[in-house]
């Protein structure tokens, strides 16, 4: 008994040394990354709030709809975030009020986010375990340059699903690194976490679709000819194993919602890319800067051409990467500044290259490692003034704030149909996300995400069919137009508006709200302008606050 304590003792010391290391390595740049996502405050992005929206309604019974009794519409692209969500729900950690004073629409996205980011960094450790000798130190610092972009930190805790899709590439990542430094890339096993992980990055947002061909590609990249009907057998299998979880939700949509497509895809009519696709990616390098890009490139140039299984290891991780650069080429410019489809790059390119470096730098005398220093030391300084400048910009003025949109598309709508006699009050709006979790009133999607007919008009381009089939044939009671939206459907320009409606008030900010002429009574135009005057008051202290919560719920008045 004595000789088997002493055996034992040694390993439980090692154990708790190893769980010690990846702690630190995982938990500093989790710690910096949560620093830096508080000073964004409470903000969530008003997209978020259509996910919200559907996630209610799924929780509570009634169905994929952005308000009960509507009809169904895919108006969402994050099935597996949406997921996440109606669980929360379920268990009563989201959609249901505050937690120590914050709100749970609010505490619970931003915690899950912090999780998964979490994961992220889990698995840069593992990565940095499989390729380098200090894999604590690589983690932080590749964790940290991560923790720094003000683009990964915004959108990961925005409320949207952009963690969960950063997660599931560093995962893949991770499996395809360490199954090639075992030897083992090609055993089914690998297939298969890289088929499930593809899938999911799939269901967590349409580009996701892209990280299916991550595992084939590695086995392409690093095939031997007396492999090549193993790699064809485990590439099939991995892109099976990815078929079936996304071909189910694939069925499933056809059944519900009849479409080959989310709705969402439809209205922003993304199509196949052009030229400027290929350009696309040299933003990510501007908003990086240059010289740190640069830097980047030389390492992993220099780490390429060592030979060894380390350098096929660093094949294998920069398969993710180079998907998610393309992915983002692909997908046409966001509105939303930020680069809010780049999440998965930063983590991917911050972990490449420095395990690049570390692999680099033994073979450099002392005279070159010290002039790299002086580069890097400047690249940084360069790289942080630009960084230090998004993130200032972006705290001053965060994109669409939910709170923002709750109080003027939805509660301040919902003061002006008190006073309407109309039974059941319509509202077209473009920015819904807010305003469907509060609103009294049914909503139509000027930007047709969550409408299929608005959506279609969109896709072909036909604005002035959209103005027809709004003013026309949706003849809604209310209309709320930004300038933005205002311009691109034409409605402000558009004679129909005013021989049919009238104006009831322009915000400072130029938000315009619109009443249906024929749903008016004697006096209550005048008394929508009053109340008007109290709304835009309202806007006005939202707008000064962008980063503050709205209240420990949001639902409708008439709850």
């Amino acid at each position: 008994m004595v000789g088997r304590g002493a055996a034992t003792e040694p390993d439980d010391r090692a154990a708790v040394a190893w769980w010690l290391r990846a702690a630190v390595a995982v938990g500093v740049p989790t710690a910096a990354f949560a620093a830096h996502a508080l000073l964004y405050g409470r903000w969530i992005v008003d997209d978020a709030g259509i996910t919200f929206a559907y996630a209610r309604s799924i929780a509570t019974g009634a169905g994929p709809v952005l308000q009960p009794g509507v009809e169904p519409v895919e108006g969402f692209s994050n099935p597996a975030w949406l997921g996440l969500l109606v669980l929360g729900r379920w268990v009563g950690l989201f959609d249901r009020g505050a937690w120590f004073g914050v709100p749970d629409y609010v505490a619970f996205p931003k915690l899950l986010a912090l999780v998964l980011v979490a994961g992220v960094f889990a698995c840069c450790y593992a990565v940095a375990i499989a390729m380098t000798r200090r894999p604590t130190l690589v983690t932080i610092v590749a964790g940290l340059v991560t923790a720094a972009v003000p683009s990964f930190v915004i959108w990961t805790m925005s409320g949207l699903e952009n963690a969960l899709l950063a997660l599931a590439a560093a995962a893949i990542a991770a499996v395809l690194v360490r199954a090639v430094v075992a030897g083992r890339l090609l055993e089914p096993t690998t297939a298969v976490w890289c088929g499930l992980l593809a899938a999911l990055a799939a269901l967590t947002r349409p580009d996701g679709l892209v990280y299916a061909g991550a595992f084939p590609l590695a086995a392409l990249l690093l095939l031997h000819r007396v492999n090549l009907g193993h790699a064809a057998r485990a590439a099939a299998l991995s892109l099976l194993v990815f078929a079936v979880p996304a071909g189910g939700y694939l069925a499933w949509r056809l059944a519900v919602f009849g479409e080959y497509l989310p709705n969402t895809a439809i209205a922003k009519s993304q199509g196949l890319p052009g030229l400027a696709a290929a350009t696309r990616p040299g933003e990510l390098v501007t908003y990086i800067g240059w010289p740190a890009a640069l830097l980047a490139v030389a390492a992993v140039g220099a780490a390429l051409v060592q030979p060894g299984i380390r350098r096929r290891a660093l094949v294998v991780l920069l398969v993710p990467l180079a998907l998610s650069v393309l992915a983002f080429g692909v997908l046409a410019p966001d509105w939303m500044g930020q680069l809010r489809f780049a999440t998965p790059v930063w983590p991917l390119a911050a972990l490449a290259a420095v395990v690049a470096a570390v692999l680099v730098a033994p073979q450099l005398d002392t005279r070159s490692r010290a002039v790299v220093a002086v580069l890097a030391v400047g690249a940084s300084a360069v790289s942080g003034l630009v960084l230090v400048d998004g993130m200032r910009a972006f705290r001053a003025a965060p994109t669409a704030p939910l709170c923002l949109v709750a109080q003027n598309t939805g509660r301040a709508i919902n003061s002006y149909a008190e006073l309407v006699d109309v039974p059941d009050p319509v509202l077209a709006a473009p920015d819904i996300g807010g305003a469907a979790l509060v609103s009294d009133l049914r909503l139509v999607d000027v930007v047709g995400l969550a409408d299929p007919r608005i959506a279609r008009f969109w896709a072909a381009g036909d604005t002035a069919g959209l103005r027809t089939h709004i003013l026309r044939e949706v003849r809604p009671t209310f209309l709320t137009l930004n300038p933005d939206w205002a311009r691109l459907t034409g409605l402000a320009a558009d004679p129909r508006l005013v021989q049919s409606y009238d104006k009831i008030a322009t915000s400072p900010a130029g938000v315009t709200d619109w009443v249906r002429r024929d749903a008016l009574r004697a006096g209550d135009l005048a008394a929508l302008r009053i109340r008007a005057a109290q709304a835009v008051a309202d806007d006005e202290n939202a707008r000064r606050s962008p980063r503050a919560s709205c209240g420990d719920v949001l639902v409708p008045s008439g709850r």
